[in-house]
C-alpha cells in the first residue's frame, strides 16, 4: 500500500510510567529497534506545510515516508528503498521515488533542496488490544531520551476512547505530545 491514513493518539511518559505499563500490559519482553532518518529543506518547507519526511530502517528494510496533514489524522505516502538507496539519501544524493516525489512536487518542494538532518532510534514494543494497537516507545536522539505511549486505531472516536481509558486506568496525566520529528528538531535548537 503506497498511501494510508494514520490515526494515532500519543502521550509522553515519565520513566516510572513507562516501566509500570511495560510490567502491567502484556507487551513483548524484547523491543524491536527502528531508526528514523529525517529530511527537511534549509528553509523548513516541509514543516511550514505541516509535513515530515523520513526513512525508517526496520528489520533490515527501508521505507521512505512523507506525512501530510489529513482531516482524519495523517496521510502517509510510502516508497520502499534498497539499503543502497537509503544510504544515498543519507549521504546527500536524493534518488527520486515515484509516490513520495509526486506528493512533494504537488507541494512545490524540490527534491534537490532536501537535506539529511539526523536520526532518532526507537526501541518499540507493540500489542493489540480492544481492536487497537498499543505502542510503547523508548527513543534516543541528540543526547536526549524519551518515553511514549501511542494508541493506533481505525477510527478517531474509538482510538480516543481507549486512549483516555488507558491513561485514566493507569493514573497517567495526559500531556501535550509533539510527534517524534518535532521532538527531534526541537532538540537541535537546544
Amino acid at each position: 500500500m503506497t498511501q494510508e491514513i494514520e490515526i494515532e493518539f500519543k502521550n509522553l511518559l515519565e520513566k516510572e510510567e513507562y516501566d509500570y505499563l511495560l510490567k502491567n500490559i502484556p507487551f513483548p519482553t524484547e523491543g524491536k529497534l527502528q531508526i528514523n532518518h529525517y529530511f527537511e529543506t534549509s528553509n523548513f518547507s516541509l514543516k511550514e506545510q505541516g509535513c515530515a519526511l523520513r526513512i525508517r530502517e526496520k528489520h533490515g528494510k527501508y521505507t521512505l515516508t512523507l506525512k501530510e496533514p489529513h482531516p482524519d489524522g495523517l496521510l502517509e505516502t510510502h516508497d520502499l528503498l534498497t539499503k543502497q538507496e537509503a544510504l544515498s539519501w543519507i549521504n546527500g544524493t536524493i534518488i527520486p521515488k515515484y509516490n513520495t516525489s509526486k506528493q512533494l512536487l504537488q507541494k512545490d518542494i524540490q527534491l534537490e533542496k532536501l537535506v539529511y538532518c539526523g536520526s532518532l532510534s526507537t526501541l518499540r514494543r507493540e500489542v493489540s488490544d480492544q481492536g487497537v494497537l498499543l505502542v510503547l516507545d523508548y527513543s534516543t536522539y541528540n543526547d536526549q531520551a524519551d518515553y511514549e505511549l501511542e494508541v493506533e486505531a481505525n477510527s478517531q472516536k474509538e482510538g480516543l476512547r481507549i486512549f483516555h481509558q488507558l491513561l485514566e486506568e493507569n493514573k497517567i496525566k495526559e500531556r501535550a505530545t509533539p510527534n517524534k520529528i518535532e521532538r527531534f528538531f526541537h532538540s537541535l535548537e537546544n
